[in-house]
């Protein structure tokens, strides 16, 4: 077992670099995890890249096992995949997913990874951490059967929360995104598509992740009377104008936020160890896939990040894939 390993570090905003790190020495109850694959959670890692955490916000928006401090220099991330290379009997050999960022080995505690089950691929259970999202944005939303709704915003997040709508009978699932090549991954997800013109209006429930303005404006247009937009978008630094005249007092709308921060009221006595085995079982459903535009190898994040940041780089979720010795 090597006591190094390599990781990613924001060396400044828009600066990224791959540096050697030191491992610690396991403790009993730890593991050694050699890292498989991770995955670039667009929205928030692009955010942080650009140095977008609001200082009011810099101890809630910790990853788990982040270093250093925004804005930089911090390691950030928290969807990787590996296997088990020293620890209990039981883990030894597994593949887990962890909350880690992107870096080739680690140690952590134990009871900080989760088993992936033997029918979900490694290279898909880097979306565990998105699809947890969806779980918890679900729980808070409650949607039922036969419900109209729309999800506005076709990114990691907002294509995971389709998908998992998709599966409630009689309910009419849109996918709203200003990008028409988003139509093929709703299909493959099995909802709907339009565009923000063409979506289709008087939903029970609209669950907004654009991070735009202009998404959250189109969500409120979209409800029917009594109805609600749960808002999953996270915004940083930017601030958001709402149109809260028109007929959002005549129609008694409603916004509410949801956030993976804290399970779900409606399911807190899950916690978050149960949440996270709901998401993994779920990736199961090969679906999931579309959600997987790319993949580089690990080496290459410090030029893949600022194409992800400025858009020349049109992917949903990057999949990093990790050196196998």
């Amino acid at each position: 077992m090597g006591h190094s390993a390599r990781a990613f570090w924001l060396r400044a905003p828009h600066e990224g670099e791959i540096r050697a790190v030191d491992l610690p020495e396991p403790g009993p109850t730890d593991v050694v995890v050699r890292t498989l694959f991770s995955g670039v959670s667009r929205g928030t890692e692009t955010l942080v890249f650009r140095g977008g955490v609001p200082r009011s916000q810099h101890a809630a928006m910790r990853a788990p096992f982040q270093e250093g401090d925004f804005p930089a220099p911090v390691k950030y991330g928290y969807l990787a995949v590996g296997v088990v290379e020293h620890g209990a009997a039981d883990l030894v050999g597994r593949t887990v997913f962890c909350l880690y960022p992107h870096q080739t080995r680690f140690v952590v505690p134990a009871t900080a990874v989760t088993p992936v089950p033997d029918d979900v691929p490694a290279a898909r259970a880097v979306l565990a951490g998105t699809v947890e999202t969806a779980v918890n944005a679900l729980w808070d939303a409650a949607p039922l059967v036969g419900d109209r709704v729309a999800v506005v915003g076709g990114g990691m997040v907002g294509c995971s929360v389709a998908a998992l709508l998709a599966g409630i009978p009689g309910a009419r699932v849109q996918l709203v995104d200003a990008d028409p090549a988003r139509a093929a991954i709703a299909a493959e997800l099995g909802v709907g598509f339009a565009t923000p013109d063409a979506a289709e209006g008087d939903c029970d429930l609209v669950v907004h992740a654009s991070a735009t303005e202009a998404g959250l404006a189109r969500s409120l247009e979209l409800l029917a009377a009594e109805g609600e937009v749960v808002e999953l978008s996270w915004y940083g630094d930017r601030p958001v104008r709402l149109p809260l005249g028109e007929a959002f007092h005549a129609k008694r709308l409603a916004v509410r936020s949801s956030q993976v921060g804290t399970v779900s009221p409606r399911r807190a006595g899950r916690g978050y160890a149960g949440r996270m085995a709901v998401a993994l079982r779920l990736l199961a459903d090969p679906r999931f896939d579309a959600l997987v535009t790319a993949e580089h190898p690990f080496e290459e994040l410090p030029a893949l990040l600022p194409r992800l940041a400025d858009g020349t780089l049109p992917a949903l979720c990057v999949r990093l894939r990790y050196p196998t010795a």
